[in-house]
């Protein structure tokens, strides 16, 4: 149970240390507490946790202007954020997680401004089929948070030019339809990042039954700050090497798409890297390790996913499983017909 609420609001536009500060007040969460923590970038493509740097975005024009390539835990699509963007994060006790609760705040906040905001896609909110909201989540020892990022006067057409990939940049089979995108600014009245701010301080009092307490970045461990800013900030994390691969195949399910790379060797498949945008991240490193040591074959991959992925319960998880182990399969199935494996 909820008894207490408080609010951060970040003072720097660095994405490593807001994220620094993000899992440090998640790390340190009391069990009866839920924080509102609001945060801006400096012009920034966020990837999700298990996406490949180089399907999402240009990385070397986008860094070469200015822009930050970052990587956050949770997993889901890639999103641009900028100074006209307000990003938001609720951390609360995994016990109390509540999505719907939490959109509804959301929706209140936007509400003031006679924004009337709609459930789309995945992980979407929408107002007259434009999305000016993408959510996403993460979950660790005793608590969780559901962050994301609002449009409110954000450069739609950098937006556009960041995560727009090079010809010939993705993988065959792979699409990235653009959403149709929208700023709060535009459709709302009076919508500006401080009124905004205010407005979701107070559905988030209203939603969690307290008013927040207003929390000072400044008062928090400093040094564990600088550990977490480090840690995001590192090439390995943001830009993970990718492997020669042998295999590869791609598709995209009702969950998200995903692209699956293999490198084999001597009948053995030696490596393996599952690149995804569903919101189930940590599923796909747990596939990855799967595949690693299993014989090349059809029958054997099928057999190590029913084996080493038994422990799946989950029927949305044993789903999206099954779906990555068929993919591979057939298309293994498809290559041996042709010839070319």
């Amino acid at each position: 149970m909820i008894r207490r609420t408080a609010c951060l609001i970040a003072r720097s536009s660095d994405p490593f240390r807001n994220q620094a500060i993000e899992k440090h007040l998640m790390d340190t969460l009391p069990e009866d507490t839920a924080i509102l923590y609001l945060w801006q970038n400096a012009p920034t493509v966020m990837l999700g946790r298990a996406q490949h740097p180089w399907y999402e975005c240009p990385v070397d024009a986008f860094t070469a202007k200015g822009g930050v390539l970052a990587r956050r835990l949770s997993g889901g699509g890639a999103m641009y954020q900028d100074r006209g963007s307000l990003s938001f994060t609720f951390i609360v006790p995994k016990a109390c997680f509540d999505i719907p609760r939490q959109l509804s705040a959301v929706g209140m906040a936007v509400g003031a401004f006679g924004v009337q905001a709609q459930a789309s896609g995945r992980n979407d909110l929408g107002t007259e089929g434009r999305k000016f909201c993408a959510n996403a989540y993460f979950k660790s020892g005793s608590a969780a948070m559901h962050h994301g990022t609002i449009l409110v006067s954000s450069a739609l057409g950098q937006m556009v030019n960041a995560l727009t990939v090079e010809e010939g940049k993705l993988p065959a089979g792979m699409k990235k339809p653009f959403p149709q995108v929208v700023n709060l600014a535009d459709v709302g009245r009076g919508v500006t990042i401080a009124a905004l701010q205010e407005s979701l301080y107070w559905a988030f009092g209203r939603a969690f039954g307290a008013a927040p307490a207003m929390l000072d970045e400044r008062m928090m461990d400093s040094a564990s700050i600088d550990r977490l800013t480090a840690q995001f900030a590192s090439p390995a994390w943001v830009l993970p090497g990718g492997i020669p691969y042998t295999f590869t195949v791609t598709e995209r399910f009702p969950w998200g798409g995903v692209t699956v790379q293999l490198r084999a060797g001597d009948g053995v498949v030696r490596d393996a890297r599952v690149y995804t945008d569903a919101m189930e991240a940590a599923l796909f490193g747990h596939i990855e390790q799967a595949l690693i040591g299993s014989p090349y074959l059809i029958s054997a991959i099928t057999k190590r996913f029913s084996q080493r992925l038994s422990w799946i319960t989950d029927l949305r998880l044993a789903q999206m499983t099954s779906d990555v182990c068929k993919l591979i399969c057939g298309r293994l199935r498809d290559l041996a017909r042709s010839g070319d494996e």
